[in-house]
């Protein structure tokens, strides 16, 4: 079974920049993320064309809200056909346990993953905002936490994937934003790795956006990184 390794990040605007890169690649190379830009611009309709065109999509909305307004979101992302949702880590037991009620109303569920700490965070910032943890000790604590009440993995940074590895196991999900190549500009990542370090530190699926859908051929920018993993 063909089990794409990259998860293109959709930072388009609108429908049709998105349509546009999804008719240029196929299911067997990538699957796709939907993220917040894209999915309130377009809505469900696009996720739906998306799924319909053969492509699992990530719908990565972090729900994060009360524990019945979350299920009743996760079961719809379930009826949209999504391939993987997720949720905020930070959201508790009780909003988590609820998301994975939500998204086992159809036969065929959707990987629900949790994020962690965003990559765009560092140590200080969680200092600011009242967290007296390092980024990997808190990491550890949630991805516990989120496997603790049902969750098949979490969302991390690949620095922190040989940790999790050995504190969660293998059978864990890690999906792993900020990967960039060594080609590819940094951007606003704090913590980033290259897409073969990521893998071999134990990452399930990388998350790439930038480095391929503002490439000035994304497609070849796609397969130049698929031929470097291979």
């Amino acid at each position: 079974m063909n089990d794409p390794k990259i998860i293109v990040a959709l930072d388009f605007p609108d429908s049709k920049q998105a349509l546009e890169f999804a008719r240029k690649t196929s299911p067997d190379q990538c699957r796709l993320k939907i993220g917040k830009e894209l999915f309130t611009s377009c809505g469900p309709t696009l996720v739906e064309e998306l799924v319909n065109s053969g492509y699992d999509i990530f719908l990565d909305l972090k729900f994060h809200d009360i524990p019945n307004t979350v299920q009743k979101a996760a079961s719809a992302a379930a009826r949209l056909g999504v391939w993987m949702l997720n949720v905020h880590a930070l959201g508790g037991s009780a909003m988590m346990q609820a998301a994975r009620e939500g998204v086992e109303i159809v036969a065929q569920r959707p990987f629900l993953i949790a994020v962690t700490v965003l990559t765009s965070l560092s140590s200080q910032d969680l200092k600011d905002i009242g967290i007296d943890r390092s980024v990997p000790d808190l990491v550890d604590r949630l991805a516990r936490n989120a496997l603790a009440n049902g969750l098949d993995g979490v969302v991390c940074s690949a620095e922190e994937a040989p940790a999790l590895r050995s504190s969660i196991g293998d059978s864990a999900l890690l999906v792993t934003p900020g990967i960039r190549p060594e080609w590819a500009s940094t951007d606003d990542q704090q913590r980033i790795v290259t897409p073969q370090q990521a893998l071999a530190d134990g990452a399930s699926y990388l998350v790439i956006g930038r480095p391929i859908t503002r490439h000035q051929d994304p497609a070849a920018a796609l397969a130049l990184i698929i031929e470097s993993i291979a």
